[in-house]
């Protein structure tokens, strides 16, 4: 028994060691051009879930997922999340598909997270992404009324989705009410 031990230690501190010595040396390719390996895609986002619902706070969605509040959304998201996540005129971002990994297009795809989670990635940015955290640049209620938007990304209501189609990212009915804060 007391083989296997030292074995399974020294088998675990020399792929340590080796995994440590491959990024150390430069072999990671740092090339943001590239496509993302298969186990990249398959498995970071796991390990991304994963850490963030660690991490969030079990807190609720305060607003209603009215038209008011999905209208707002809608301009806040046009300022601030379309460049990189596209929106109604453009539902993939070249900017967004160029970044490594390539951000999620939401016209394409919801987010399926749960709202907590969606407004920590939201408040605090994700690392070695395009993500940026907004808690300094949006108050939390305008980081709220992205989460509400987007955990109804694909079940917007006719009038609204109606609204964002004909109006585009020019419109001045989208545009968010008030000033970004800093808190």
């Amino acid at each position: 028994m007391k083989t296997f031990l030292l074995g399974a230690i020294v088998a675990i501190a020399v792929l340590g060691a080796g995994g440590y010595l491959f990024l150390r040396l430069g072999y990671l390719d740092p090339r943001a051009s590239r496509k993302p390996s298969r186990l990249e895609m398959d498995e970071a986002m796991k390990f991304l879930d994963a850490s963030v619902n660690r991490r969030a706070p079990r807190l609720r969605d305060p607003l209603p997922a009215d038209a008011a509040t999905l209208v707002r959304g809608l301009g806040i998201y046009e300022e601030r999340c379309a460049i990189c996540h596209g929106d109604a005129a453009r539902p993939q971002s070249e900017i967004g598909l160029a970044l490594y990994p390539p951000a999620p297009q939401f016209l394409e795809t919801a987010p399926d997270m749960p709202a907590h989670d969606t407004f920590f990635i939201l408040r605090n940015g994700i690392r070695w992404t395009g993500m940026p955290g907004w808690k300094s640049v949006l108050s939390t209620e305008r980081i709220w009324t992205l989460v509400t938007l987007l955990g109804h990304m694909e079940n917007l209501p006719p009038a609204v989705w109606k609204a964002w189609r004909a109006d585009g990212p020019a419109s001045p009915r989208l545009k968010s009410e008030g000033a970004d804060r800093h808190e």
